[in-house]
């Protein structure tokens, strides 16, 4: 059944004559009549009652009828809605965040996309990067923030920052006085780790295995907040990135900037290749495209 034969029945409705609304149409009467007629085969009903001076229609005409205004309405308004997603007007958009990533600049760049983009929901899941990725491939999420390297035969991606871990330890430590420091000091060291999951703990562990020894863990957390006062408090040493550190407000703990080597801490957007990108995530991309290209001509 054609959109456009429903709205010729409205029109021979309206003006109750198929030559008036031939006219309308610019299409010849017999045409109009054809089409009509088809459409009544297909239904195996009589829409119009002919045998009288003007047509009328017939019970099923009136049933019809109110289906033809609600097919055509409903297929505007499917129209409606589609434009409004290529214009990002409307339009939900799930997004995998770190939590050690969300709490840095992150809520800065989503706030900009929201004043651009009002109408569209943007649903955060905080997880680690490695489960973020793993959402992505199940496709439960359509975009995700993670720490640099990603498999680039299932990713594609946009680089965001490029930043460093650094090492906070309890002030009393003794290597509380140095400014830089050789992971190969942290030997014997407990460590205080992001939890299994989290793109970090597989950096710092990776890290000293190439020092020559395997870390130590003491303890394993999803909060940086609560890594730091674990160190303060003396419980082990801790390898944060510096995005969170300006966050860390007590006298107990000491900020070792400068590792070697440095372990970098490299954030991208990244999305499937595989699976279908909506128009706000498409949108989002383009958002981001622009904003690191602002940040790298302001530099």
């Amino acid at each position: 059944m054609d959109f456009q034969h429903l709205s010729y029945f409205i029109e021979v409705v309206r003006h109750a004559s198929f030559s008036k609304a031939a006219q309308i149409l610019h299409i010849t009467q017999p045409t109009l009549s054809k089409i009509i007629k088809n459409l009544e085969d297909e239904l195996e009903v009589i829409l119009f009652n002919r045998t009288t001076r003007y047509i009328q229609l017939t019970d099923d005409g009136e049933i019809f009828l109110k289906f033809a205004h609600l097919t055509l309405s409903m297929a505007d308004d499917l129209q409606v809605s589609l434009n409004d997603g290529k214009l990002l007007k409307k339009g939900k958009l799930s997004l995998g965040l770190p939590p050690v990533i969300g709490v840095s600049f992150f809520p800065h760049i989503i706030a900009k996309f929201r004043d651009l983009y009002p109408g569209i929901h943007l649903h955060l899941i905080e997880e680690g990067g490695k489960i973020v990725e793993q959402l992505l491939r199940d496709a439960k999420i359509d975009l995700g923030v993670v720490v640099l390297p990603v498999d680039e035969r299932h990713f594609d991606f946009i680089p965001l920052v490029e930043r460093q871990l650094s090492l906070i330890v309890n002030s009393n430590h003794t290597l509380a006085k140095q400014e830089i420091v050789h992971l190969s000091e942290l030997r014997n060291e407990s460590f205080i780790l992001f939890k299994e999951g989290f793109s970090l703990n597989d950096r710092v562990r990776e890290a000293c295995i190439r020092e020559g020894f395997e870390p130590v863990i003491s303890y394993e957390s999803s909060q940086w907040d609560l890594i730091s006062e674990m160190v303060g408090v003396g419980l082990g040493i801790a390898l944060l990135p510096e995005t969170v550190l300006g966050r860390i407000h007590t006298e107990s703990v000491k900020v070792i900037p400068k590792t070697v080597p440095q372990i970098s801490w490299d954030l991208a957007v990244i999305w499937s290749k595989h699976h279908y990108l909506s128009h706000p995530a498409r949108g989002w991309i383009q958002f981001i495209r622009e904003w690191v290209w602002l940040q790298r001509s302001m530099i």
